[in-house]
């Protein structure tokens, strides 16, 4: 058992007493290596929040490019393409459509909507995407488009990022996801995301955002280059623009994923970057430091279901949710499902000691599970290895890149949180 690190008795203090935490608590919080108790505080905050409540949506996942100008400065990521690279798609609207069918099959509530930045879409590709979905599937919210494609889209357009905002809202949309932020550290981001929108920039696009009434996720991505202090003044910022707006729902922390990119082959790293104890303190500390965010999500395609339920007693109250179809983090190596039942998801939840709460996109909750039984009594709900009937044909196909390697001759450094640490 990990011995208690004296060095959290006056966090152990301020928790309790609900005080704010400040730089130093964070990076102290980051530096210590007494997980039960970290994990112990932000349960406490969290149980203070939303009780012993964990949500889900039913939300299904949708990409419509992955074409992105971006290919070949975001090395972190093995999603992207070049227009004409194998594996390059562009969705038809009758594509996305007939693929947002699967909705008709499931008890969806939410389309999750992210892609590349596609040199040619127009904002009118999106707008009646929005439109076309809104009229197929009235009662499902559209989470449509980061920071980085809202931008992206501005420039294209020659608007303002309000302008295109605005006409989103009016297509349906009606909160934007969290992605793009990587981590905030001028440093960092040009070494993975060179050329990508800034971090003052994404948090801009998400204050116009939010004076619109848009309400957003805000997320972290962790485990690369950053270090210890990258990742405290990554959550401050994201504090510090809550505190001027109140319009983030919850807080995601994403694992990097090594595996078909550039960043990875650089570091000489395969499988997975992150471990369950980083997983977990990522949880809990953004818990802690973030006391003016709702909810904190656990995203299990990333950290596995597993990691996931235990982390629901480390501050996290939200279980990300059915997730039909991931393909981000599975073209970046994720040995996770592509989905989750409703079986499986409901029982990791009550089999942690939680409440389920299915929630739509606006955390409001749809439907409780005091009466729950799974739809399948012969089958064990949440067993290893076994999936739900999911969507089939050739939209619902993974395609890795080939052994990727950093181009334009450039020699990442070998730096990582850890590291810094040490």
């Amino acid at each position: 058992m990990t011995a208690r690190d004296p060095a959290l008795d006056t966090i152990t203090e301020k928790v309790e007493r609900a005080e704010r935490l400040s730089r130093a608590d964070a990076l102290a919080l980051f530096a210590s290596n007494d997980l039960l108790t970290i994990g112990r505080l932000a349960d406490l905050v969290n149980r203070r929040k939303n009780g012993d409540r964990v949500s889900f949506a039913a939300n299904q996942h949708i990409n419509p490019t992955n074409v992105c100008v971006l290919r070949n400065t975001c090395v972190f990521c093995s999603f992207a393409r070049m227009p004409r690279e194998a594996g390059a798609y562009t969705r038809t609207l009758d594509e996305v459509f007939a693929e947002a069918e699967a909705a008709r099959d499931n008890p969806t509530r939410e389309f999750h909507i992210v892609g590349g930045l596609h040199p040619k879409l127009r904002l009118s590709y999106y707008l009646d995407m929005f439109r076309g979905l809104t009229a197929r599937h009235p009662g499902v919210h559209i989470k449509a488009l980061t920071a980085v494609e809202v931008a992206h889209l501005a420039r294209l357009e020659r608007m303002s990022v309000r302008d295109v905002l605005v006409a989103m809202r009016q297509a349906g949309v009606t909160s934007l996801p969290g992605g793009g932020a990587e981590v905030f550290s001028p440093a960092a981001r040009a070494t993975i995301a060179d050329k990508k929108l800034s971090g003052e920039e994404w948090l801009g696009v998400h204050r116009e955002a939010h004076r619109l009434g848009i309400p957003s996720n805000c997320t972290m991505l962790y485990g690369h280059v950053e270090t210890l202090a990258d990742r405290v003044d990554h959550l401050l910022a994201l504090r510090a623009l809550q505190d001027e707006t109140g319009g983030f729902l919850t807080y995601i922390p994403l694992a990097y994923h090594p595996d078909h990119n550039e960043l990875g082959e650089a570091l000489g790293r395969t499988g997975t970057a992150t471990t369950g104890f980083d997983d977990l303190k990522n949880i809990a500390v953004g818990r802690l430091v973030l006391d003016n965010v709702p909810h904190v999500k656990t995203h299990w395609p990333m950290v596995t279901p597993f990691i996931s339920q235990v982390a629901l007693t480390f501050g996290c109250d939200d279980l990300e949710g059915t997730v039909v179809f991931e393909r981000v983090y599975h073209e970046a190596g994720a040995g996770t499902p592509m989905w989750l039942s409703y079986d499986q998801i409901v029982s990791l939840i009550r089999r942690a000691g939680k409440e389920p709460v299915e929630r739509d996109s606006l955390y409001r909750t749809v439907r409780t599970f005091e009466d729950w039984v799974p739809s399948d009594p012969g089958r064990e709900p949440g067993v290893p290895g076994v999936r739900p009937e999911g969507p089939e044909g050739p939209t619902f196909e993974i395609s890795h890149r080939p052994r990727a390697r950093a181009r334009g001759g450039r020699t990442l450094p070998v730096l990582s949180a850890v590291d810094a640490a040490e």
